[in-house]
């Protein structure tokens, strides 16, 4: 035996007798376990973590620069979740038709007055295909984690599993504003009369409240339409935009983010594309790509090692997941479903305060609803069999989507001089480092 290999199994039986004497923190623990190959020996249960995922090995040398400039998304700091490849915006927008728009209200400071502000809120609209969703509707189906939220419409998606309108996202007050002009649109541009006679629009919220003047109710059917028309493919806006100005989540500036995956061809070749609103979570629970990130920057900031208490969770977050690939209502649902899994490898467990409501749907089936009802239409599907890497497509872009809008997002000083700092930079990548993830 090597003098290398006698001193490897001497840190082993070090280590192992540092954990049964409880001598070891938890940083220690897990970066020297992750340097000596014990991880998989030593379950992170043992510690209330949740599994990592290794990074891909093309960048676990990568050298990120020690101080970044601005505000950059996750994979521009060489952070990499899960192994499927992102589309060519890595965004909602890969999903072929798919269009985004948004309308940005900040305004105002100091004191809240209702009614004047300070405003930090928005708008965000989706739009699933060009056409007249009235007309031509896509399969759909929702998915509820935690049902203290808003997202109107669901109970015709539900019904007919088809979704039949732009989905717009808001914050709480706003829905009913959106909704109607959501509405009003569809009349003012004759879609009301290609379709059926009545209009049910998906509309989603999260709660904007602590940072803006939420019961000013300072959003107008013309930011709507303003939404509507400005809406585009390709890069898209993350961050403090749209429905997300004034959003917080894992107890730093949150608000809009997208990620896509793009399967292998031996897989289908299908893409995925994730849409956030995200507003929810505790910072003593965030992780990113399995490291306890949060734990770290709260021992950081008061200077003591985490005590394991956690405030309860409040806040929401919506998820709006696309795809190309041929799935029915029922195959929606269960793409849905995984959504709720990106959000608790983040950290988030669904409080009984959050409102976390997804809905995914297909741009694959088209002319669903024939104009001829003696007619069928014809339909295709994937197999339940080829669902499962789609599954795990959802999980990795929404996890990224949602560190997309953290890592875009600025800090913000919004009603009463409340400020909201952005997640650091900085730390993270020094974070990531400490744990063999860059």
């Amino acid at each position: 035996m090597s003098k290398r290999d006698g001193s490897h199994q001497d840190e082993q039986q070090d280590i192992k007798s540092q954990i049964a004497e409880k001598e070891v923190s938890r940083r220690e623990f897990l970066q020297k376990t992750a340097l000596l190959g014990l991880t998989a020996a030593v379950p992170g249960s043992l510690f209330g973590l949740g599994t990592a995922m290794a990074a891909d090995e093309s960048a676990a040398g990568a050298e990120v620069q020690k101080k970044i400039t601005g505000r950059v998304r996750v994979r521009e700091l060489g952070i990499k979740i899960g192994r499927f490849n992102p589309g060519k915006w890595n965004a909602i927008t890969d999903v072929p038709g798919v269009k985004v728009g948004y309308t940005t209200l900040i305004s105002g400071e100091g004191q809240l007055v209702e009614g004047r502000g300070p405003v930090r809120t928005g708008v965000t609209v989706i739009l699933p295909h060009d056409g007249n969703l009235r007309a031509d509707p896509l399969f759909a189906a929702p998915h509820v984690l935690n049902g203290n939220g808003e997202m109107t419409g669901l109970a015709w998606v539900v019904e007919s599993g088809l979704l039949t309108s732009p989905i717009g996202i808001t914050n709480t007050h706003s829905v009913g504003v959106v909704r109607d002009a959501l509405i009003e649109y569809d009349v003012k541009n004759g879609n009301i009369k290609q379709g059926t006679p009545w209009s049910l629009p998906v509309v989603a919220e999260t709660y904007d409240g602590g940072l803006s003047d939420i019961n000013g109710f300072h959003v107008k059917p013309e930011h709507v339409w303003q939404a509507l028309e400005s809406a585009s493919d390709g890069v898209i806006a993350e961050g403090n935009v749209g429905g997300g100005t004034g959003m917080v989540c894992h107890g730093f500036k949150g608000g809009t983010g997208t990620s896509s995956r793009v399967l292998p061809e031996s897989q289908g070749g299908w893409t995925v594309g994730v849409l956030v609103q995200a507003n929810y979570g505790s910072k003593e629970l965030l992780r990113v790509d399995g490291v306890p990130v949060g734990m770290e920057l709260v021992q950081k900031e008061k200077g003591t090692a985490f005590t394991g208490e956690v405030p309860a969770e409040m806040g929401s977050i919506i998820i709006i997941v696309a795809t190309n690939a041929p799935v029915i209502p029922t195959q929606c649902r269960r793409l849905a479903q995984r959504a709720g899994l990106g959000v608790a490898r983040m950290g988030g467990t669904g409080g009984n305060g959050s409102g976390d409501i997804f809905l995914a749907f297909s741009t694959a089936n088209r002319s669903i609803e024939s104009a001829n009802p003696a007619v069928p239409s014809s339909v295709k599907m994937l197999s339940h069999n080829a669902m499962s890497p789609l599954f795990e497509a959802v999980i990795e872009a929404t996890e990224e989507a949602i560190l997309n809008a953290m890592c875009k997002a600025e800090t913000m000083t919004g009603a009463n001089g409340k400020t909201v700092t952005a997640l650091p930079l900085d730390d993270l990548v020094d974070i990531m480092k400490q744990y063999k993830r860059l």
